[in-house]
């Protein structure tokens, strides 16, 4: 049943890329895919850990950055294209989600995406996972991390993905990364620096996002690689249109909101985990 379901919404994804040039929305997608609204809305949430809403806004303004950056189409062309009504109401969906008018994205002429498409696995297994299944990331997982980043930009505004590639290799090098991995699966993966203590990534496939895996990754690191310390994570700030919901996880897991930050230009807010006093923990260092 659960590999139906993925496969339907394989079908819709597929639809809504064929249409970004138009106006997309559910009743319109659902007509398509006949399913009613509601069941559409909460299957294709489930499986993706995205409204369509947020995924056809946030692919089209992807699209609408491209063209900015990489073609001479006029603003209101751009507009037009992909999806509204006004070069107005264009201009403020933009600016709310990159923060710089498009106007100031075409002069700065660095092209990064919101989202990009997404790519379900089939066949995924309703395995309970434990910290027992987390290892370390090694040089041959660096093609299966980068595919996981790719599913989970809509977390790291402001990705460049050959920076990335060059932090996240350097990180495997110094045992800095770490991975859970279920057959050929990358299901999640987390980067974290020794000073000061934080996450620079944790991403989980948008398909596992409700396994409690965030939670299994930050006990990783609390009980066995950086007991008592506090770990400090960077997300979006309050209100901001672009957060799918990182903010509101990182509450769930214990982190507190701290001092608001700029980030390559944009504006974050750092978020501290402070531990409990630690109990002594027996499970086994972890090993590669």
């Amino acid at each position: 049943m659960e590999n139906k379901t993925v496969i339907n919404i394989e079908m819709v994804i597929e639809y809504i890329e064929h249409h970004l040039d138009g106006k997309l929305d559910l009743e319109t997608i659902a007509l398509d895919s006949h399913y009613s609204k509601y069941h559409l809305h909460r299957m294709f949430t489930s499986t993706t850990g995205m409204t369509i809403h947020d995924y056809v806004q946030r692919r089209q303004l992807t699209e609408a950055a491209k063209l900015l950056v990489f073609s001479k189409k006029s603003i209101l062309e751009i507009a037009l294209s992909c999806g509204y009504e006004s070069q107005q109401a264009f201009s403020s969906a933009f600016k709310s989600m990159y923060k710089i008018t498009p106007a100031e994205y075409r002069y700065h002429q660095e092209f990064y995406p919101l989202q990009l498409r997404f790519t379900l696995c089939r066949n995924t297994e309703s395995k309970e996972f434990t910290r027992d299944d987390i290892r370390l990331a090694r040089q041959s997982d660096i093609p299966a991390w980068m595919e996981l980043m790719r599913l989970v930009i809509d977390g790291y505004p402001v990705m460049n993905e050959d920076d990335y590639l060059k932090e996240i290799t350097k990180c495997i090098q110094e045992k800095r990364g770490l991975i859970l991995k279920h057959h050929e699966t990358l299901i999640g993966a987390l980067a974290y620096s020794l000073s000061p203590c934080s996450i620079e990534f944790l991403g989980i496939h948008p398909q596992y996002r409700n396994r409690g895996i965030q939670k299994l990754f930050l006990d990783m690191l609390l009980k066995e690689i950086l007991p008592g310390q506090e770990i400090a994570m960077t997300t979006y700030r309050e209100g901001d249109k672009a957060d799918t919901g990182y903010r509101s996880l990182l509450k769930q897991l214990g982190f507190a909101e701290r001092e608001l930050l700029v980030e390559f230009g944009y504006p974050t807010q750092r978020f501290v985990y402070s531990p409990e006093p630690q109990k002594e923990d027996s499970h086994e260092k972890i090993a590669e």
